[in-house]
């Protein structure tokens, strides 16, 4: 763990130094990132983009292109709730349930909230495409998140519930400052491998270096935790 947060300190500071850090700051967050736009385009020019109709997507910042994007191509996208807190735990922006003027504030975390339809794990559709957040990646795979844990508990809830399967593409957007050489990044059991990441200039494919969790590791939670996501506290999905 004290790699990782060293990893991460470093990212953060690194977008800082490059004056690519956007509102709100780097530190302690999926980072907000100049050239969040242009990585976007680059994505939605991929093929795993075009044939997805279902996405899940994190609600972070430097994400809110892709997920506009994915709106305006009247792709399904699901949102999970804060810390997974909520017996509803995902929310669904359906497109063709909004309004046209509605897609840009539908894609803001706050808006996502206000127009989504809050739904529960069973009523998710099969998952196309998984895009989450991160704060570093290298091109063997390896992802680093915020530290909270949560994403990697979204996708092991996903697998549990057969939303996803082993080959669900993931990918990610990040800042070139974020993108580390391979080996760098730990990668635990729990932790999630992307099969994409894009900047503002390339899409990177990446290895197959790791195996993805199949479902919940039940004994990597703490009780604290399992108590404070209702999806978990029968100890079974």
């Amino acid at each position: 763990m004290s790699r990782k947060n060293e990893l991460r300190r470093a990212r953060w500071q690194a977008l800082r130094d490059a004056g690519a850090a956007r509102f709100p700051g780097a530190r302690g967050r999926i980072p907000n990132f100049t050239g969040a736009e242009a990585a976007a385009a680059l994505l939605a020019e991929e093929r795993i983009w075009q044939r997805a109709r279902v996405l899940k997507c994190n609600p972070d910042l430097p994400q809110r292109p892709v997920r506009h994007r994915a709106l305006k191509e009247g792709k399904r996208v699901y949102l999970a709730a804060p810390r997974l807190a909520e017996k509803k735990p995902f929310v669904l922006l359906d497109p063709s349930k909004l309004d046209p003027k509605d897609l840009w504030q539908a894609s803001s975390i706050v808006g996502a909230f206000e127009l989504g339809r809050a739904v529960t794990l069973r009523q998710l559709e099969p998952i196309d495409l998984i895009v989450t957040g991160s704060v570093a990646v290298a091109a063997d795979g390896a992802r680093l998140g915020k530290g909270g844990g949560y994403s990697d508990l979204e996708y092991a809830l996903l697998r549990a519930a057969r939303k996803v399967g082993p080959r669900t593409p993931i990918a990610t957007t990040v800042h070139p400052t974020q993108v580390l050489r391979q080996g760098r990044i730990p990668m635990g059991r729990h932790d999630v491998s992307l099969d994409l990441f894009a900047t503002p200039k390339k899409v990177v494919t990446c290895k197959r270096s790791f195996r993805r969790p199949a479902g919940i590791l039940w004994q990597e939670l703490d009780d604290e935790k399992r108590a404070a996501i209702p999806v978990l506290a029968r100890g079974r999905i």
